[in-house]
């Protein structure tokens, strides 16, 4: 069994910055994002129109690495997802 954190997540987040870029119909759809915490199991993304933001897309960093994500709940101005 995981330990859970004080929030109950399975792992800690990170407070981060970082540009990123949600990806989804195979490549031809792109909308800048801000990813704002960040974990080995997801993360929280700051989008203008979170609406706009399909369940399933692909996650860009500014290393280029590419995760799957699926939206697990959205706000306002963001969406948290989970890595899959």
């Amino acid at each position: 069994m995981t330990a859970l954190s004080a929030e109950g997540r399975a792992s800690l987040r990170k407070r981060t910055l970082l540009g990123g870029k949600i990806i989804f119909n195979d490549g031809h759809s792109v909308f800048d994002c801000t990813v704002r915490n960040l974990s080995d199991t997801g993360a929280m993304i700051q989008i203008e129109n979170p609406l706009a933001v399909p369940n399933t897309f692909n996650l860009r960093f500014p290393d280029d690495r590419l995760l799957a994500c699926e939206v697990r709940w959205r706000k306002i101005n963001s969406v948290g997802v989970e890595f899959v």
